[in-house]
């Protein structure tokens, strides 16, 4: 019998997991002594979030994806709840109010809110594809609706930086969907502009476009983060100074664990790590892409949509990382897909994977029944 599910899709997601691993251990070795007085704190709990999104992958990937389109509405109401309690009751850590507290873990609910505004999108897609591709009305304004009362629960955290992660990964699917080129453009415009205005209106936001555009104008204050990222590049050079040997994680680079990992990355791993790893990520987005054209091609629309809103999801997020890291877009303060330190993005993003999994496994099934059939048919005659 042939293997029911891809594992290259399994591999590169271990591996990148077990990155992330090694270089939050990295990374975290100072900011653990100054937290913690404990070099491996931050390791020893990425490590149990590592394990815990392991275990929730393999349940995941035994739930059926019809499911997933039937508790879609559901997940997301539970998603509108959960960002309420976080602005009434949420922790807040750095000026920002985004997490739960869940005894020993803080749960972060904009990254559930991700997975089920895509799930949701799918489920939309499948019921309402020939309104999104007539009218404009009817087919953009109802889930812009949905994307509006999580951007404006969202946006009271303060987290930007989700409100475009989704806005862009919607539009990806709606125009995949078959919306007219007009209509996606005009949405898009509309996005930008949106965009535009929420950074305006804040004065820390201007600050951090202001400070990426010229971050060497002001190094030690509204610049020093980038400064300090774009230090750690270029200490790496070709080969890097070796696994460990990041000076700018020593207290020098804020959020080095985090959204900032990648220049660890880039200064102890070299030129050579950065597009190793990059590929890899990358070899992940184009698997999901490809199992979501071959579950298009099965006509399982559903599952369509939802691997190819997932596949954007995780290259726009990748690009956007890396981008901040390396000067390239402002800071937003998002996770480098299975590899930056966040209980709340690696689980979810771990669910994500696995429900492709599941899609490719309905796949296989299917094919291999029908092949099956087929032979019995022709052994009958």
């Amino acid at each position: 019998m042939p293997v029911m599910y891809d594992r290259q899709l399994v591999w590169l997601s271990l591996m990148l997991m077990l990155i992330g691993l090694v270089m939050v251990s990295s990374a975290s070795i100072q900011a653990s002594y100054s937290d913690f007085n404990a070099p491996f704190h931050y390791m020893f709990k990425h490590a149990i979030y590592l394990s815990l999104s392991v275990c929730v992958m393999a349940v995941a990937m035994h739930i059926p994806t019809r499911y997933w389109m039937n508790w879609s509405t559901l997940m997301l109401i539970v998603c509108v709840l959960m960002l309420f309690i976080v602005l009434v009751a949420g922790k807040s850590v750095n000026g920002a109010s985004r997490w739960i507290p869940l005894g020993p873990i803080n749960f972060q609910p904009a990254e559930l809110a991700k997975l089920s505004l895509f799930i949701f999108m799918a489920s939309y897609l499948v019921r309402k594809q020939e309104e999104v591709r007539s009218t404009f009305f009817g087919g953009f304004i109802k889930p812009m609706l949905v994307f509006g009362t999580l951007a404006i629960l969202l946006l009271g955290q303060p987290d930007l930086g989700t409100v475009v992660v989704m806005l862009v990964t919607m539009f990806g699917m709606l125009f995949i969907a078959g919306a007219k080129l007009w209509q996606f453009l005009s949405l898009a415009a509309m996005g930008v502009l949106s965009i535009m205005v929420l950074i305006a209106i804040e004065p820390y936001r201007v600050k951090r476009v202001t400070s990426f555009m010229n971050p060497w104008e002001d190094p030690f204050g509204s610049g020093y983060q980038l400064t300090q990222s774009l230090m750690a590049f270029g200490r790496g050079e070709w080969m890097g100074q070796g696994l460990g040997n990041s000076i700018q994680k020593l207290a020098y680079l804020p959020e080095a664990h985090t959204d900032f990992v990648f220049a660890v990355i880039g200064e102890e791993l070299g030129f050579v790590g950065v597009c190793a790893i990059l590929l890899l990520l990358f070899a992940l987005v184009f698997k999901i892409i490809f199992i979501g054209k071959r579950a298009f091609e099965a006509k399982h629309v559903f599952s369509g949509y939802l691997a190819f809103g997932f596949g954007i999801w995780f290259a726009f997020q990748t690009v956007v990382n890396v981008g901040a890291a390396a000067g390239m877009v402002p800071t937003k303060g998002l996770t480098l897909p299975l590899i930056s330190y966040g209980g709340s993005s690696l689980i979810i993003m771990s669910i994500a994977v696995a429900i492709v999994l599941r899609i490719d496994h309905e796949y296989r099934v299917e094919e291999y029944l029908d092949s099956f059939n087929q032979d019995t048919n022709n052994d009958t005659k």
